[in-house]
């Protein structure tokens, strides 16, 4: 995913979210995905749809820790 593509979908995110604070960081050995956070917690991964129609999958995890 290019620096392009990352700051479209970030973008997106934040108007989708009402969030301004979320940013997406390349990961390291994946190309086809960035890491999504809000300042500085990490909060999920966004994918490239393996089907390479210019669509996108934003995974979550929710821990039972962060539950109250």
């Amino acid at each position: 995913m290019d620096e392009r593509m990352m700051r479209k979908l970030e973008g997106h995110m934040r108007g989708a979210f009402a969030n301004a604070r979320i940013t997406l960081v390349p990961r390291p050995k994946q190309k086809d995905s960035a890491e999504v956070y809000i300042g500085e917690e990490f909060i999920g991964v966004v994918f490239e749809d393996e089907d390479g129609d210019g669509s996108f999958m934003f995974e979550m995890a929710i821990l039972a820790e962060d539950l109250p």
